[in-house]
């Protein structure tokens, strides 16, 4: 069953006013069950606005949003229940810390479900689990963690809720590399190991074609390309012209082909480049070889 379909969906900010903004325009969009999608688009372009239509935070002003086939709009609709499985992390999450322990914070939207103590002792312990700190931080101040740690209490805290849907918006925003790749890893392993759909906004084109299995780039409000990295960054050109690009990869592959290497131009990962790279260097001593030898 497709978790998330999305039919028709508009909204216009402060309409009727000199502000007014139609943000999402049209937006058509389906999301598979245990799917890693990753949401491009400059600044502006209507990534936060849709992302926040996901889990009801917005209200569509034209448009249906079905999750798991119910109408998200229905009058008796259980819009808190929806919350708690389709979990939202906004960038800077850790700025939404306030506990004065990691396990109060953690534990805190468990016990805003009603749950027995111990499921909520459970489910905070998992949740620290699985974004890899480990049961001795639980104690600790959150405010007293590196940048990356507190990153990864917030997202232990909507995890804690058990959602089937993980929304992200930028969550390596700020982060050292270090910190950074620790993180899309720990993300990556949970998509692997729970079978979790995510859902990853991103500005780095990198780490979309790494981790994504789709890619979905928005323009002006509007859906402009659907489909898998390669497929997408294949218009690196036209993706240009609306503020984005490709990984650094699909530039050197389609540099290398242009000068007469016989790689295929639409890798995307620095892993696949390498494999091409090495295949068409062998085809080539071989082709060589062979020539001499004859």
């Amino acid at each position: 069953m497709s978790s998330i379909i999305v039919d028709q969906l508009n909204y216009v900010y402060s309409p009727g006013t000199a502000y007014e903004k139609h943000a999402l325009k049209d937006i058509n969009l389906v999301i598979n069950d245990g799917e890693y999608i990753g949401l491009i688009g400059h600044t502006g372009s209507g990534k936060s606005t849709l992302i926040q239509h996901l889990n009801g935070l917005i209200k569509a002003t034209a448009g249906t949003i079905y999750y798991n086939g119910e109408d998200i709009y229905d009058k008796n609709y259980n819009m808190k229940g929806l919350r708690s499985k389709v979990g939202l992390v906004f960038q800077y999450p850790e700025h939404q810390l306030f506990e004065t322990t990691v396990y109060k914070d953690v534990s805190f939207g468990p016990k805003n479900l009603g749950l027995e103590q111990l499921e909520i002792d459970l489910r905070t312990y998992e949740a620290v689990k699985m974004v890899g700190l480990g049961d001795d931080i639980l104690d600790a101040s959150p405010f007293e963690l590196s940048g990356g740690q507190k990153r990864r209490v917030a997202i232990a805290g909507v995890l804690a809720m058990k959602p089937e849907v993980l929304i992200l918006d930028e969550p390596t925003a700020g982060l050292d590399p270090k910190g950074r790749d620790e993180i899309l890893e720990q993300i990556a392993k949970l998509h692997r190991d729970s079978k979790i759909t995510i859902i990853l906004v991103s500005h780095s084109m990198e780490d979309v074609a790494k981790y994504a299995d789709r890619l979905i780039v928005m323009n002006k409000g509007g859906i402009v390309y659907n489909g898998m990295p390669h497929e997408v960054f294949v218009h690196y050109k036209e993706l240009e012209k609306i503020g984005l690009a490709a990984p650094q990869v699909t530039y050197v592959m389609n540099e290398l082909n242009n000068m007469g290497f016989s790689v295929n131009p639409s890798v995307t990962t620095v892993e696949e480049a390498t494999e091409e790279v090495v295949r068409a260097l062998s085809q080539t001593y071989t082709s060589r070889r062979k020539i001499k030898n004859d």
